[in-house]
């Protein structure tokens, strides 16, 4: 069968964590980099939805299964490859507390960071408090990373987790809407972990420009 179709958008924080949890399953897809004013109509005949990331899979009886929602595509992934345990197999409990708290920073925090956004891009006088409104969620990581004795910590333990990578892209967002700001706030421990992923190998594969996929000739 041929390889797993991957719609991605290369700064889309949802595409991007997609990626990088494929990256760590360690499987190999075919990924089609895509722009969403020029949706390819291949993409959108598998999803009505037209947003990215798509995940599409043949299987035996040659029809296909379509991904959809990047948290899902992760949980593929992984179920499929997990070298790193980033699952925590080893803990029954571990997984649901995992997507409690990813949960809660898909919904809560992205709705904070997006105002925060917002704020920034249109200079509204409110920017301080759509801040603070995500620093209390920013605060939770600073917490989890500082009850680590290990000299690089996670945000579950001393481990790497699911958590992590589903994390990452909105963190990372966070951190470049008032960058001075950001390089100076009182978050050390959430500044350098997000470092060690920005200035890793596997973020600069993850983040690598494509050309834009354009759909097939006709």
């Amino acid at each position: 069968m041929s390889l797993p179709i991957l719609y991605s958008l290369r700064n889309c924080p949802y595409a991007m964590r997609a990626r990088i949890a494929l990256f760590k399953a360690q499987l190999q897809i075919s990924l089609r980099e895509v722009v969403l004013s020029n949706k390819p109509k291949e993409m959108l005949k598998v999803s009505k939805k037209g947003e990215v990331p798509v995940l599409v899979m043949g299987n035996e009886s040659g029809s296909s299964i379509v991904i959809e929602e990047s948290l899902e595509v992760m949980l593929w992934a992984l179920a499929k490859s997990d070298p790193d345990n980033l699952l925590y197999l080893h803990d029954p409990h571990a997984l649901p507390n995992m997507l409690k708290l990813i949960t809660q920073f898909d919904n809560k925090f992205k709705a904070c960071l997006n105002t925060y956004k917002c704020a920034k891009r249109y200079r509204e006088n409110n920017i301080t408090e759509c801040r603070q409104a995500c620093e209390i969620y920013i605060q939770q990581l600073e917490n989890r990373l500082a009850d680590s004795s290990c000299q690089t910590p996670f945000i579950m333990s001393d481990q790497e987790s699911l958590v992590d990578i589903a994390l990452l892209p909105f963190v990372r967002q966070f951190a470049k809407v008032e960058r001075q700001w950001y390089l100076k706030s009182p978050y050390p421990k959430v500044r350098l972990w997000l470092n060690r992923y920005l200035q890793s190998i596997m973020f600069t594969k993850v983040m690598a420009k494509h050309n834009v996929w354009v759909g097939m000739s006709e």
